[in-house]
C-alpha cells in the first residue's frame, strides 16, 4: 500500500535558505554596529552594547564570535573588503589617474565609519587572509599610478603606501574641527593636484614600501589571531 508524502509547504522549503540569509543579515548588523560602536568607545566596549545597537541578543553575538578578537578580525576583514572595492573601482576606471584617485579618497570619507583598520587604530593582524587583502589593495592603487606615469600625470617619486596613507588620515576626523566630510574632500584635492609632476620638487624621505608597512604591522601584531 502506498503512503502519501505529508506536503511540504512553501515556508518549509524555504526554511533553510531562509535561516541562512537571517543569520547573514545579523551577522552584518554585528559587524555595522560593532564598527560604530568601537570608533565611538573603544575597542572594551561591552558585547552587551554592541548587540543592543545591532537588535539582536548578546547569544547572536556570541554565536557568529566566540570573543572579542574574533569579532575585531571580522571587522578587520569586513573593512579591508570595502576598501578593497573601492580600490578596484579606481584600477578599472575610465576617468583620469588623478581623478581616479581622487574618486578613491572621496569613497574612503564617505565609508569612515565602517573601517576599522590597523592605520585607523584598529586591531593589527598579520593573518594570511589580511595580508593577502592589504597586498590586493596596493597592487589595484599600483595599478592606477602606473598609469598616471606612464600618461605623464602622476609624479614618479610617488607609492600607493603613500595613498594608503593618506587615506587613512583623510578617514579620522581632526577633533573639534567641524563639517569634516567636506574639509577631507578639499584636502584630497589638494592632495591629489600635487601629485603631477614637477622638474624642480623631490620629495622628502625614501618612497614607503608595503613591505615596510608589514614589517611595522608584523612589530605590533599578536602572536596569532582568532578566526572570524
Amino acid at each position: 500500500m502506498l503512503y502519501a508524502m505529508p506536503a511540504t509547504t512553501t515556508n518549509e522549503r524555504r526554511g533553510p535558505r531562509r535561516l541562512r540569509s537571517d543569520a547573514a543579515a545579523n551577522r552584518e548588523r554585528v559587524l555595522a554596529a560593532a564598527a560604530i560602536a568601537i570608533r565611538r568607545d573603544g575597542e572594551r566596549v561591552p558585547m552587551a552594547t554592541i548587540a543592543s545597537d545591532a537588535g539582536v541578543g548578546i547569544g547572536t553575538v556570541y554565536r557568529h564570535y566566540r570573543a572579542r578578537p574574533a569579532l575585531l578580525a571580522a571587522l578587520a576583514l569586513r573593512s579591508y573588503g570595502i576598501v578593497l572595492n573601492h580600490a578596484r573601482t579606481a584600477a578599472d576606471s575610465t576617468r583620469s589617474p588623478a581623478a581616479a584617485l581622487v574618486h578613491f579618497f572621496e569613497q574612503i570619507i564617505a565609508a569612515r565609519d565602517d573601517l576599522i583598520l590597523p592605520l585607523h587604530g584598529g586591531p593589527v593582524s598579520i593573518d594570511e587572509s589580511a595580508v593577502a587583502l592589504r597586498t590586493e589593495i596596493s597592487d589595484l592603487l599600483e595599478q592606477v599610478l602606473a598609469r598616471g606615469r606612464r600618461d605623464g600625470t602622476i609624479r614618479r617619486d610617488v607609492s600607493a603606501i603613500d595613498i594608503i596613507i593618506t587615506g587613512a588620515m583623510l578617514a579620522q576626523p581632526l577633533p573639534h574641527v567641524a563639517g569634516w566630510d567636506e574639509l577631507a574632500r578639499r584636502q584630497a584635492g589638494i592632495y591629489v593636484a600635487g601629485l603631477a609632476p614637477t622638474a624642480d620638487a623631490r620629495l622628502p624621505g625614501r618612497r614607503p614600501t608595503r613591505a615596510q608597512l608589514e614589517a611595522g604591522f608584523a612589530k605590533t601584531a599578536p602572536t596569532s589571531t582568532p578566526p572570524a
